[in-house]
């Protein structure tokens, strides 16, 4: 714990004007950011007697060892700035508000040729509207299905769309009137994109233009007689109608804006957020957050506004942003918010009418959120608190091990031996700091050499990031470091216990690299897949524990995520490795120009037979180039001819066939059964190494080989 005013600046170092500072501790770690109209009297508040302070700040304070900050001309600067270095350092002490869940979008993709409309979630991509968040996907889903008979707008994917403008035919939505067909050619791009803007204009809330349009077209075609064509029209129209029932209208003056409220307590916040357009309920989304510096509602909300529109622009900015309480710079914020927009953004608490009475409606909202979450996590964090207190009590640990991690191996016969790193902390899973590890030490298939190189590795990195910081070694503080960011760095914080996929063995050598390393304040263990036994370094029998404890689930649960995280990668690296050719090794040689000769060339094995000269004739292939592909291609071995496994023929591209072969009978692989022209079969003896066939159970397996064939064949033996 260190004292503030060991590194508390003099006053006169410290500038009369805007900007953000930052805390760092004692490793150079960004522990919290704030931004201020005068950085000197804000920063004069921190350092005042630890009794005045908030518990929270008090401990933010001492946690410190440094604090810098950096100037800036206006509050709206110093705003923006302050929301980008929380997102860049994820500062401890800041809050940070968590979404609750991935909220999905109606989205309309504006950037194609031909728009698409889909459900997404996510970041936002550039050129797409969006339209939301909703509360459910099935939500977006049953809109579009109505709005499609008005606004035929395509939504199938890429692929789906290519291949029905390849056969020429469209998929179901064209023939059954819910989707225009652009991919055959039943509009052009520009009549397709502008049902696309119809289309987001609608969900936009400009719904009285369409609808007074229909029902007028509805009127003209029921006086001149075209009755199934007003049939039509007044199902487009109760189709757009039941859609816009969908969102109950909620302000009757057709306002654009946002309502946020929050539900608070000592601990934690909840908020809520109502995005209203056209005076309707478009979406709706809520986060909670954890209240780990002193914050008042006020400073809630600025959180929350940055959270809100730190990333947004243009029209997703409403016109209205209501709240419960101002920001302490409501006009900077406001400025903020309309350069975010590009027009002004008024910034207000709602007094009276239907506005108040609807923010009302968005607080109940986030108090029942905040019930909601604290019953949940009371329940969660009871069990988690017991499933940690077992797993200590179990393997005589000092104190229950916060933070766990898991190491697994992986393989395939020997071959892409690769390992996993999964970390759980408060026995949640910590997804950022997850590990791979590809194994280089070695080769070959060694699941307990394995592990050892893996947990030494692991644990050098964390013994050189100790030294660095002067955690460990002599003692000295180091100089400070240029090139520190004030990131967390990788491997930086060492566990309380070390699990790893495996028994005995493999417990043993987890230990015994940690000896090596001279680690003695880690504890090992090992939980074997056989029986869930859980075994401790030089114990010859394993503990136990009861299949109902709450301490072997958790450990089940870490190692099962481990063994899904390492078979996720070796399988990439497999898959990788398979889709390797011979021209990638060649040096220079990228993609486009793998791809060219290719295209040229029609297949490898044509490319393999031509001279240097021919290699030189596509473009953009030099002499030099073109000779280290022949070499390539040399060296490596020719690929042997595709079989058809249906028939037993073996497929030659365009190459004459192969001289001197034998002929084979065909083999029909259904059923065994060695395929003749006119010849008998049972007279004809068997040439020795052609054929040989193996049936079983109906069942036929059946090799070839440049251009032979060997056939298995196992008659059942009468008992």
């Amino acid at each position: 714990m260190a004292d503030p005013s060991s590194y508390r600046p003099k006053p006169g170092q410290i500038p009369d004007s805007p900007g953000v500072y930052k805390f760092r501790d004692e490793h150079r770690r960004v522990i919290y950011v704030g931004k201020a109209k005068s950085l000197r009297q804000r920063l004069a508040n921190y350092f005042q007697p630890l009794t005045s302070l908030h518990p929270r700040t008090a401990t933010m304070v001492t946690t410190a060892a440094s604090v810098e900050w950096t100037v800036v001309s206006t509050e709206v600067e110093a705003l923006q700035l302050e929301y980008s270095w929380i997102k860049e350092f994820d500062p401890r002490f800041n809050v940070k508000y968590r979404d609750d869940k991935s909220y999905p979008y109606l989205a309309v993709t504006m950037n194609e040729e031909f728009p698409r409309v889909q459900v997404m979630r996510g970041h936002k991509k550039k050129g797409v509207r969006y339209f939301g968040p909703y509360a459910h996907a099935w939500a977006i889903r049953e809109t579009v299905d109505l709005m499609l008979r008005v606004f035929p707008v395509r939504t199938c994917s890429a692929g789906v769309f290519r291949n029905a403008a390849s056969a020429g035919r469209p998929c179901l939505l064209g023939y059954i009137g819910k989707c225009s067909a652009p991919c055959v050619g039943r509009v052009t791009p520009e009549e397709h994109r502008e049902l696309a803007e119809e289309f987001s204009d609608f969900m936009a809330g400009r719904t009285g233009t369409y609808i007074r349009r229909l029902e007028k077209q509805m009127t003209i075609a029921a006086e001149d007689m075209e009755y199934e064509k007003a049939a039509r029209l007044r199902d487009d129209v109760t189709a757009l109608r039941r859609a816009m029932e969908k969102n109950a209208v909620v302000l009757a003056d057709a306002t654009d804006a946002d309502l946020i409220a929050l539900a608070e307590d000592e601990l934690e916040a909840a908020v809520q957020i109502f995005h209203v357009r056209g005076g309707r309920v478009r979406g709706q989304r809520g986060w909670v957050t954890d209240k780990v510096e002193a914050v008042d509602t006020a400073g809630l909300v600025e959180h929350a506004l940055q959270q809100l529109y730190g990333e947004e622009s243009g029209e997703t900015v409403p016109k209205e942003v209501l709240v419960p309480a101002l920001p302490e710079d409501a006009e900077a914020v406001s400025a903020w918010l309309s350069g975010r927009r590009g027009s002004l953004v008024s910034l207000r608490v709602p007094q009276r009418g239907d506005k108040k009475d609807l923010m009302e409606t968005v607080a109940r909202n986030a108090q029942q959120a905040l019930v909601l979450h604290k019953t949940k996590r009371a329940s969660d964090l009871t069990t988690r608190s017991r499933a940690l207190e077992e797993i200590a009590e179990a393997l005589d640990l000092d104190s229950a091990p916060l933070r766990i991690e898991c190491f697994d191996i992986s393989h395939l016969q020997g071959e892409d031996v690769v390992a996993s790193m999964v970390v759980f902390e408060d026995g949640l899973p910590r997804k950022s700091e997850y590990r791979r590890f590809q194994i280089k030490g070695f080769e070959g298939q060694d699941d307990v050499r394995s592990m050892h190189e893996v947990i030494g590795r692991r644990f050098k990195r964390y013994l050189a990031e100790k030294e660095r910081t002067g955690e460990w070694g002599d003692g000295e503080v180091p100089a400070e470091d240029p090139e520190d960011d004030g990131r967390p760095k990788r491997f930086a914080y060492p566990p309380q216990l070390v699990v790893v996929d495996g028994g005995q063995p493999q417990v043993a050598a987890a230990q015994r690299a940690l000896d090596e390393l001279g680690i003695d304040d880690i504890a090992v263990c090992g939980l074997a897949k056989r029986l869930e036994e859980v075994w401790l370094p030089g114990d010859d029998d394993p503990v136990v524990l009861p299949r109902s404890s709450e301490g072997l689930y958790l450990l089940q649960r870490v190692r099962d995520t481990a063994h899904d995280f390492a078979i996720r990668y070796q399988r990439s690296k497999r898959t990788k490795r398979l889709r390797t050719g011979p021209l990638d090794a060649v040096p220079g040689l990228g993609e486009t120009r793998k791809q060219a000769l290719i295209k040229h060339f029609g297949s490898v094995k044509r490319l393999r037979q031509a001279t240097i000269e021919q290699i030189c004739e596509v473009p953009g292939m030099g002499r030099k180039t073109a000779e280290a592909v022949a070499v390539a291609l040399a060296r490596a071995a020719p690929a042997a001819p595709a079989v058809n496994t249906a028939t037993g023929e073996i497929m030659e591209d365009d190459a004459a066939p192969a001289p001197a072969a034998p002929a084979v009978p065909a083999v029909n692989t259904a059923t065994g059964e060695i395929m003749e022209d006119d010849a008998d079969v049972t007279a004809r003896p068997r040439a020795h190494g052609t054929t040989s066939t193996t049936e079983k159970y109906g069942t036929t397996s059946t090799t070839e080989k440049y251009g032979t064939t060997s056939t298995t064949e196992k008659t059942e033996q009468d008992t």
